[in-house]
């Protein structure tokens, strides 16, 4: 079992970028940044060089994206992702910038939310959508990488409609099961039957479902919220599942988070030995 965590990317600590991950007893984790113009060569040597002398290894790259980013269900599916047409030629290249960065570091995939995909295969917005996402996966595909949707905004057919529409071979799923609850998109366990073949790595995280039809669900401590974990963990594991188990716990860094973070993956051990 390989468990890990979400591991920011800051300019501000680039000489003890793998610390965090190691004083949590883990070798390996998701490095993330939203900062794609901070993505260079000089940067990825730098990781490079940590990634050899810490012994973490990250097992994909999180690639954020510039422009407005709302979390929410008014603004959100104006702003999020490749969907929204003014920003999706500027995403599609900082993304290849990111894929460029991963597999400099060695990661075997970038990770991004594609945002709220439509869920009607008319809507003008659909087919923009998935020619973007096929462009990016075609260039992950040269450089020898793969590019995974996190989970959120979509609900899992449309995941599976366009992992399938897109045929390259090198797309898949970095599972947050937390996000489907907490978006209101679909059920943990459930979505394994719909695109569990797919499914690479898992966000470690727990959520509650709206109960206000403008706001998301609360993300909670692992094992407090709806997610059922034992549940869905023995169902990944009967399925062949092999990927990371990458934990995320959304406060701010410091001693709740630790103490959250190790609590979960004691849990997880315990869970996937049931």
């Amino acid at each position: 079992m390989k468990i890990g965590v979400i591991n920011s990317l800051r300019l501000e600590r680039q000489d003890c970028i793998f610390d965090r991950v190691k004083n949590l007893g883990f070798k390996t984790c998701q490095l993330s940044s939203w900062r794609p113009f901070e993505l260079n060569d000089a940067l990825a040597a730098k990781v490079s060089a940590q990634i050899q002398s810490s012994g973490v290894q990250p097992c994909a790259f999180w690639a954020g994206y510039t422009g407005p980013v709302y979390w929410n269900f008014t603004e959100g599916p104006l702003t999020l992702g490749l969907v929204p047409s003014a920003f999706r030629f500027q995403r599609i290249n900082e993304l290849k910038q990111a894929a460029d960065f991963a597999s400099k570091i060695g990661a075997r995939a970038i990770i991004t939310h594609c945002g709220f995909i439509p869920e009607n295969m008319t809507d003008p917005e659909y087919k923009g959508t998935v020619i973007a996402i096929a462009a990016v996966a075609n260039y992950c595909k040269q450089l020898g990488i793969e590019f995974w949707f996190e989970t959120g905004q979509e609900t899992p057919i449309v995941l599976l409609r366009v992992i399938e529409e897109v045929g390259t071979g090198n797309l898949g799923i970095n599972l947050d099961p937390a996000n489907l609850l907490m978006y209101g998109k679909g059920n943990p366990l459930d979505s394994l039957e719909v695109f569990g073949k797919y499914v690479r790595n898992l966000h470690v995280k727990d959520g509650m479902t709206p109960t206000d039809g403008l706001k998301l669900g609360k993300e909670v401590q692992v094992g407090k919220g709806m997610v059922r974990f034992p549940m869905l963990v023995k169902r990944l594991r009967e399925i062949g599942f092999d990927g990371e188990f990458i934990i995320e716990r959304e406060i701010a860094e410091g001693e709740e988070q630790q103490r959250d973070i190790l609590e979960t993956a004691a849990n997880l051990e315990s869970w996937w030995n049931a």
